[in-house]
C-alpha cells in the first residue's frame, strides 16, 4: 500500500476527538484505501485489532437496502467492552438515515468514527439534524503531483516527464498505479464517470433527458477555467434548438457538485473585498475527467493548469476565489486565516512583461504574488512577482 501522509496528519489532529471525521470526494478517489492506511496506524500504534471495526456498505451488498436500526444494531453487537472502539465505515451513503445511527454510536458507545461517501445522500440535509457541531468534512481529492511521484517511484521517467504523464493522464490512484497507455487510461477514467453520472446523479435525481443532462456537463467541461453562468448555458442551448430552464440548469450544476465530479469557484471582488455571486468558475475533481470525454487536445492545456493549481490551493488548506480587480482578473486569489496569495497561470511567459504579471503588479498589497507556468526558461522575480515553474509550485510545502 502506497501511503498520502498528508491524510494520516490530519487524521492525527482529529483522532480522539468527539467528532465524526467525514471523508468526501468523488468515487475512486482513494478514501477506501486511506481508511485502510488508518486502521494499519492505529493497530501500529497500539490499538487491538478488535478494536477496530471497518464496515463497508454498497449498494451491491445490500440491494434490498438497510436501514438506521440495522446499521446501529450490527455495528453494537461488534462492541464488547467499556474500551474505545474505532469505527471505519465506508460509503455509508447507501444506508438509508446513517446520520441516525452514527450519532447514536457517537453518543452511546466509547467511539472515534470515521465515515466516507462519494455522493450527495452523504452530505443530506439529515447530516444537520443529527450531526450539527459534531462533525468534521475532511475532502479527498485525487492524487497531487507529489503523491504521484510517490505512487511512480522506481519508474524511469524523469521529473518532467512523470509531470507531462500527470497533466495528460490525471491523478486517479487505479491510472497512476497502472502503467497504462493514454487510451487505456482514459477508458478507465470513463468508467469512473460513467458510474458516477449514472448512480450518483440520473438514477438518484430521476433525470428524463440524459442526453440534455450530457450536453449541459459537456458545455461546463469545455469551459473550464471560465467564467460563466447558468444563463449562459441556457443561451448556448437556445442556439442549439435546445430548451432548458435556468432552474434546471441550477440543479444540474448541484447534482454534479455534490457527486464531487465538479467543484465551484466563486469570484471575489479585490476592491470591495466581498464574495460575487455571479460569473464562477467551475474546475473538473480530476483533469483527464476531460480528456476521457472529449479527447486530449494540447490547445486545452492551458485551462487544464489552472485546473492542477486550484486543487493543489485547496489542498493546502485554501479558500480559493477567481480575483476581479476592477475590469482585470486574478486566476486566483487563495486565502488561509489571515494570510493570502494571488495566483496567475499559463502555459507560456513571453519575454516581455505581460498581462499575467501586470495584473498582479496593480494589487498594491503585501500578499504574495505567483504566476505559475510551464515555461523552464522563465523562472526568477519580477518587481516583486515570483515566477515559478508548475513542478516547483506542485511540490513546494508552502507559499
Amino acid at each position: 500500500m502506497i501511503l498520502r501522509p498528508r491524510y494520516l496528519e490530519i487524521f492525527r489532529t482529529y483522532r480522539d476527538v468527539p467528532l465524526v471525521k467525514i471523508l468526501a470526494g468523488i468515487r475512486r478517489c482513494g478514501k477506501s484505501t486511506i481508511l485502510e492506511m488508518l486502521a494499519k496506524e492505529l493497530v501500529s500504534s497500539g490499538i487491538a485489532e478488535d478494536h477496530i471495526i471497518s464496515m463497508r456498505y454498497t449498494s451491491e451488498n445490500f440491494e434490498d437496502g438497510m436501514r438506521s436500526k440495522e446499521m446501529y444494531q450490527g455495528i453494537k453487537e461488534k462492541i464488547k467492552d467499556d474500551a474505545r472502539y474505532y469505527l471505519l465505515l465506508d460509503e455509508v451513503q447507501e444506508i438509508d438515515g446513517w446520520e441516525k445511527a452514527v450519532n447514536s454510536l457517537l453518543e452511546d458507545a466509547n467511539t472515534d468514527i470515521y465515515v466516507t461517501g462519494s455522493n450527495s445522500k452523504l452530505m443530506s440535509g439529515e447530516i444537520s439534524t443529527y450531526l450539527t457541531g459534531r462533525y468534521i468534512s475532511i475532502p479527498v481529492y485525487t492524487l497531487s503531483f507529489a503523491e504521484y511521484l510517490e505512487f511512480k517511484k522506481g519508474n524511469k521517467l524523469s521529473e518532467k516527464e512523470l509531470l507531462n504523464e500527470y497533466i495528460r493522464l490525471g491523478g486517479f490512484p487505479i491510472v497512476a498505479l497502472g502503467n497504462f497507455d493514454e487510451r487505456t487510461s482514459y477508458q478507465i477514467v470513463e468508467g469512473i464517470y460513467t458510474s458516477v453520472i449514472t448512480s450518483d446523479i440520473t438514477k438518484r435525481h430521476q433525470v428524463k433527458n440524459f442526453d440534455l443532462f450530457n450536453r449541459v456537463v459537456r458545455y461546463i467541461v469545455e469551459n473550464v477555467g471560465k467564467t460563466f453562468s447558468a444563463n449562459a448555458i441556457v443561451k448556448f442551448l437556445k442556439s442549439e434548438g435546445r430548451a432548458l430552464s435556468v432552474e434546471t440548469v441550477y440543479n444540474y450544476l448541484e447534482w454534479l457538485e455534490k457527486a464531487f465530479v465538479i467543484y465551484r469557484c466563486s469570484r471575489y471582488d479585490l476592491q470591495g473585498k466581498s464574495v460575487l455571486k455571479t460569473q464562477e468558475k467551475f474546475y473538473l475533481a480530476d483533469a483527464s475527467l476531460k480528456y476521457s470525454i472529449m479527447g486530449f487536445n494540447p490547445k486545452s492545456i492551458a485551462a487544464m493548469l489552472e485546473n492542477l493549481v486550484y486543487f493543489e490551493l485547496c489542498r493546502k488548506g485554501y479558500e480559493v476565489y477567481v480575483g476581479k480587480n476592477e475590469t482585470k482578473e486574478v486566476d486566483f486569489v487563495a486565502v488561509q486565516r489571515d494570510e493570502r496569495i494571488y495566483v496567475q497561470v499559463c502555459r507560456r511567459l513571453p519575454e516581455e512583461s505581460d498581462r499575467e504579471v501586470a495584473n498582479l503588479l496593480e494589487i498594491k498589497d503585501h500578499y504574495p504574488k505567483y504566476v505559475v507556468t510551464l515555461d523552464e526558461l522563465a523562472t526568477g522575480n519580477v518587481n516583486g512577482v515570483k515566477i515559478m515553474h508548475l513542478a516547483d509550485f506542485l511540490l513546494s510545502e508552502s507559499y
